[in-house]
């Protein structure tokens, strides 16, 4: 399978958080992963999408970015430029996120360019094992 480039547009409210993550589950589903590497897929999803929302204003989007290769699935999301969570519970919620995006994925990184920051995830994808009774 050639890498498929899947781009989510959602409003940038927490209510819209399960929607980022069975669109993620959705995705990896059809890749024939396992149980735990879908649960963790999905778990990072959303993760990811609060992050990008306590650094948005409610009235813009997030976008992210899905890249799905044979063996694994990558999350991208562009943090607002001059955007940041200042409130002791935002920052609180960040570093959860940190915690657990660190934890369910193999590949965290938060970087900063001209543009902003950009939060990216990698998942590495076991195959599913075949049915030992076929």
């Amino acid at each position: 399978m050639s890498a498929d480039r899947i781009t989510l547009c959602v409003p940038s409210r927490a209510e819209y958080a399960k929607a980022v993550r069975m669109t993620a589950s959705a995705l990896v589903s059809r890749m024939g992963a396992t149980y735990d590497d879908l649960d963790d897929v999905r778990i990072a999803a959303e993760e990811l999408f609060v992050y990008a929302c306590d650094h948005a204003d409610d009235d813009s989007e997030v976008t992210i970015e899905f890249v799905l290769d044979d063996e694994m699935v990558h999350m991208a999301v562009r943090l607002p430029q001059g955007q940041r969570a200042t409130d002791e519970d935002a920052e609180r919620r960040a570093a959860y996120a940190t915690f657990i995006l660190q934890s369910v994925c193999d590949h965290y990184e938060l970087s900063s360019d001209l543009e902003g920051q950009y939060l990216k995830i990698t998942k590495h994808l076991a195959p599913e094992p075949a049915d030992a009774g076929s």
